[in-house]
């Protein structure tokens, strides 16, 4: 398949629903696993406490593609994941994350071409403010011609 036709076809278009329960515990944690020491992020009893900003590069969906995402040949590898948090993430509050696919493309490099899929997962609380974009990036070498 093509890639105007994979676009054409899959992008913008939810396929993945997921809640996210957010844990004073687990934020401390985090934050003290990345080293960091302001207040705001490791005493839940700050009156700003919240989240670190990479906080929810944890979350991730049950599925990477569609499910009618055709197969694409060759071997599919994880090519990374970027988070831009948009807003503080707050303890006691379940977010709620819906992904779809955001980009496709391709890049020929020496051993042939590559397909490049990004996932994005929006996350949003309750109040349906965005509070992070999760992209998750999935690449394909395509297999060469016998």
């Amino acid at each position: 398949m093509e890639i105007e036709e994979l676009k054409a076809r899959f992008l913008n278009l939810d396929f993945d629903e997921r809640e996210f329960p957010v844990r004073a515990e687990a934020m401390v944690e985090l934050a003290q696993a990345v080293g960091e020491t302001a207040p705001h992020y490791t005493d839940p009893s700050h009156a700003d406490f919240r989240a670190v900003p990479t906080f929810s590069a944890r979350f991730h969906g049950r599925r990477m593609l569609p499910d009618d995402f055709p197969r694409l040949g060759g071997i599919p590898m994880d090519a990374g994941k970027a988070v831009m948090p948009r807003a503080p993430i707050r303890a006691g509050v379940t977010l709620t994350g819906r992904s779809h696919l955001h980009e496709i493309y391709e890049k020929t490099g020496r051993t042939g071409r590559m397909i490049f899929l990004v996932a994005r997962m929006e996350v949003r609380d309750p109040q349906g403010t965005l509070v992070s974009l999760v992209d998750s990036r999935l690449v394909i070498r395509e297999k060469p011609a016998p």
